[in-house]
């Protein structure tokens, strides 16, 4: 056999070897036997501007560009028949309020997300905030708690997390991250006023989106947010439920809560209660966040996945930064595209 000829046959046992990789074949297989999928994106900000860069000037953000990356995204999700789509916050940028674009901004990303033939459920960031109050946001489209179960007596009107089943033995839960905290709520309510005394309490500096120094007291400031003692009770009583029914619960937020997920400076004030809730129950598989832009993953003591999404605002025009998830019976698939990464998330 001559060089010429080794080298085609060579090829050729490649070019087999791919079409009949046995682990190929099983990933296909496993695909196709998943219970349901979903998609995920975080930090779309969206603003008709030209690019910039973040608070730091540290990295570049494509804002015109961040809704064509979200319709490459719904576009790959109508392909793989996702069940309904997680949105996790900061959908438009906070740029649009002082260019008084906020409801032109939303109403883009908004037609863009309609077009999607699933439901699109959505969790609030610091830049809806931003942009409107809560009563707005109430009102809006962002409010998809609709498309869901009936909610919980133990929740204020204005506080927006719910629950609801994508399948059956499975169920989400969208928390509300922002419900203790200094933007987007009236100065004059209570619960500004414990937030600020809670942030001051923390951080003295007299820019509350500088930073404290040292290590996770940075998650301190203007720009985070943290969960109520109402809300935390709802979610005890909402994974309570789950435990007894043996389903398997995946909770959503726009701020991540384990601190080897993420930054510091991302992590929610009272990260740690969170956490504590999440621990005492066995139902709890998986806690998926935005928020960092860099995005993160860590597993927990108990054998919870933490995912931080990384940020569609902070992905160059040819990549992107989405997911989908396939669920089965012992695990989640999540299947990233551009930035984010494939994951085998096993359960606890």
């Amino acid at each position: 056999m001559t060089n010429s000829e080794l080298a085609v046959f060579k090829l050729h046992a490649r070019n087999l070897e791919k079409i009949y990789d046995p682990f190929l074949l099983r990933k296909m297989e496993d695909r196709a036997r998943a219970l349901f999928t979903f998609g995920i994106i975080a930090d779309i900000q969206y603003a008709d501007i030209d690019d910039g860069s973040n608070y730091r000037r540290t990295r570049r953000r494509f804002y015109r560009n961040s809704v064509e990356l979200l319709r490459n995204a719904m576009r790959d999700w109508e392909e793989r028949r996702v069940s309904c789509v997680l949105q996790l916050g900061d959908v438009i940028d906070g740029h649009n309020k002082s260019r008084d674009a906020s409801e032109q901004a939303l109403e883009t990303v908004v037609k863009e997300l309609e077009k999607c033939s699933v439901d699109v459920h959505h969790v609030w960031g610091n830049h809806e905030f931003y942009n409107f109050r809560r009563e707005t946001l109430l009102a809006s489209p962002l409010n998809s708690a609709a498309k869901a179960e009936a909610g919980s007596d133990l929740l204020a009107d204005d506080i927006y997390a719910y629950e609801f089943s994508p399948a059956p033995s499975f169920r989400f839960v969208l928390l509300d991250a922002y419900d203790m905290s200094v933007i987007g709520r009236d100065e004059s309510s209570e619960r500004h006023k414990q937030s600020l005394k809670l942030l001051q309490q923390h951080n003295s500096n007299p820019d509350l989106n500088q930073p404290p120094v040292y290590g996770l007291e940075q998650r301190f400031v203007k720009f985070n947010g943290g969960f109520s003692p109402e809300q935390l009770q709802w979610l005890d009583e909402v994974l309570t439920l789950a435990d007894q029914k043996q389903e398997k619960v995946t909770v959503f937020s726009h701020l991540p809560v384990h601190p080897d997920s993420t930054d510091p400076i991302c992590l929610a004030w009272n990260y740690e209660e969170l956490l504590s809730v999440l621990r005492s129950h066995k139902s709890v598989v998986c806690f998926m966040a935005g928020h960092d832009h860099d995005g993160g993953y860590c597993t927990d003591t108990t054998g919870v996945h933490h995912i931080t999404l990384e940020g569609v605002i902070e992905t160059r025009p040819d990549s992107n930064a989405f997911g989908t998830v396939y669920v089965y019976e012992d695990r989640m698939l999540l299947k990233g595209s551009g930035r984010t990464a494939d994951r085998v998330l096993k359960y606890p």
